[in-house]
Order: C-alpha cells, then sequence, then structure tokens
C-alpha cells in the first residue's frame, strides 16, 4: 500500500479525540472514510466538520454503540451489505471507568467489553471483506497502561475486585494479545494487523468519571500531549509505506517498541480469543 487515495477506511471512535485527528487526517491524505460514532449528533457533527475541512462530501458516518454487542453486529451487516471494500480498520474506540460498570445489554464488564471484545467482534465480523480487499491494514490503539494489567481474562467481569486503572491495563493488554494473535492467524493473507500507544493524550477521554474530570485532568494535563500528536502513530500505521507488509508490532511516535513478556504469551493470546469467541458467540 503506497498511498490511501481512495482506499476504503474505517475509524471507530471518531467523534473527538485522536480519532477524530486522525479521520481528518486520513482524509486529506485521499482516503475515503467511514466514521463509527455513537453519538448521532457528534458523529454529524465531526462528519460535517471533516468534510468543510477536506472539500469532501464522501465522508459517511456509521452508528455504533461498543457496548452493545447487538449494535457493533448492526453496523458491521450495514456496512457489508454496502459491497465496499475495507482497506483500513482504526479499532480507536476506548473507554476509562474509574468505578465498575456493566453493560446494560450484555451484562459484561464494560471496560473490557468495550476495550477489547469490541475490537474483536467488529474486526472479526468485517474480516472476511477486509482480506478479500488486501492489501489491507488493522491498526489497534493499545496503550502502555497494558503494563499494569494482568492476564486473568477467565475472570472478564470482575466482580468483588475492581481497580480503575488495572482493569483498563488489562484491556490494553487484550489488545496487544489480540494484535499478535490475529497477525499470526493473517500470516500470508496480505492484511497486517499492528498496535499503538498514541501517549498521554490531554483530551476528554475518561471524562465521564467525576474523579478524573474534577482532579487527575486538569493536574495532568500540562504534562500531555495534543491530539495530533497522539493520532500521529495512528495515521503511520494506517497509510505508511514505511510499514508495509510488517505485522505484529507494538509502535509509539512511529517507531516499534519491544513489549514486555506478558504481551508476548502466545498462550495467553490464545486462551484469550477462545474466551473472546465464546462471549461475542462467534463461531469457532
Amino acid at each position: 500500500m503506497s498511498g490511501l487515495e481512495g482506499r476504503s477506511v474505517m475509524v471507530t471512535g471518531a467523534s473527538s479525540g485522536i480519532g477524530r485527528v486522525a479521520a481528518e487526517e486520513l482524509a486529506k491524505r485521499g482516503a475515503r472514510l467511514i466514521l463509527v460514532c455513537r453519538d448521532p449528533a457528534r458523529g454529524s457533527a465531526a462528519r460535517d466538520e471533516i468534510c468543510a475541512a477536506c472539500g469532501r462530501d464522501d465522508v459517511e458516518l456509521l452508528l455504533c454503540d461498543f457496548a452493545s454487542q447487538a449494535s457493533i453486529r448492526k453496523a458491521a451487516g450495514e456496512f457489508l451489505a454496502s459491497q465496499r471494500p475495507l482497506h483500513v480498520l482504526l479499532n480507536n474506540a476506548g473507554v476509562f471507568n474509574a468505578k465498575r460498570r456493566v453493560s446494560a445489554e450484555d451484562g459484561l464488564e464494560e471496560t473490557f467489553a468495550v476495550n477489547h471484545l469490541g475490537y474483536f467482534l467488529l474486526t472479526n465480523l468485517l474480516l472476511e471483506r477486509i482480506v478479500a480487499s488486501a492489501p489491507a491494514r488493522i491498526v489497534n490503539v493499545a496503550s502502555e497502561a497494558y503494563r499494569f494489567g494482568d492476564s486473568e481474562f477467565e475472570d472478564p467481569n470482575r466482580e468483588g475486585r475492581y481497580r480503575g486503572m488495572r482493569t483498563y491495563g488489562r484491556s490494553k493488554l487484550a489488545n496487544l494479545l489480540f494484535t499478535s494473535e490475529l497477525a499470526r492467524r493473517l500470516e500470508g493473507s496480505g492484511v497486517t494487523v499492528n498496535a499503538l500507544h498514541p501517549g498521554f493524550v490531554a483530551t476528554g477521554f475518561g471524562a465521564n468519571n467525576k474523579l478524573l474530570r474534577r482532579f487527575v485532568q486538569p493536574l495532568m494535563r500540562p504534562f500531555g500531549r495534543n491530539a495530533e500528536r497522539g493520532a500521529e502513530s495512528s495515521i503511520y500505521l494506517c497509510g505508511s509505506p514505511e510499514v508495509e507488509g510488517r505485522s505484529g508490532g507494538y509502535y509509539y511516535d512511529c517507531k516499534e517498541l519491544a513489549l514486555l513478556p506478558v504481551a508476548q504469551d502466545s498462550a495467553a493470546a490464545q486462551r484469550l480469543w477462545t474466551l473472546s469467541e465464546r462471549l461475542t458467540g462467534l463461531p469457532r
């Protein structure tokens, strides 16, 4: 893939933050964008702003709540029905909850449900189309917070022992194990899979948590990078010819990083895959 001109690119969590910035830059580079957003009003505003900034009228909006597997299936079905190719999938949507929340429809702990199972389900539902569109790329936004996580995925709901940062870190570790296992499964298909750490980005991420919004975010904001900096690695992995054919990597500031052993555990990655199939109802 030498460029993005005319390539179909889907960006989840595209109404704000690094997803919004990445989407606009990808559109400026010629990509045909599909924005996946939860909120209709914010999604429409993002689409209109990107169209105005890029002089485009072909940016599409797909509504999806990643806390609902039914919503993910509906969104994937709508896209597949269009018969369009999909050359790049940027899995960017995410959530951080300081207090434990359970998804209303599926009864799953929300951080794991959105941050990992959302990536897993949407990607697998679209995978046949992505492979048919090769050369293609899947890019997963992870985080260095994986260092705070653990691989005890057999207890996905974390009942009675919820810790916000540890649970978030576990979901980001899951992103990395998912990346490596999917890269292994897609070897030779023409589809690459890579993950990235955007850095600490001073956006509204986590603003749904009162404690973070009132105390932690104001203290950390001077040390954070803006959304433009945070989006650089996403944009790089989606379109740069420098990473063409390279798969299973983890990047920060457009450079590949080494992972801790816990994120390179192939047995844990396969266990997580099997669990994720069960929790999403995908056929094995």
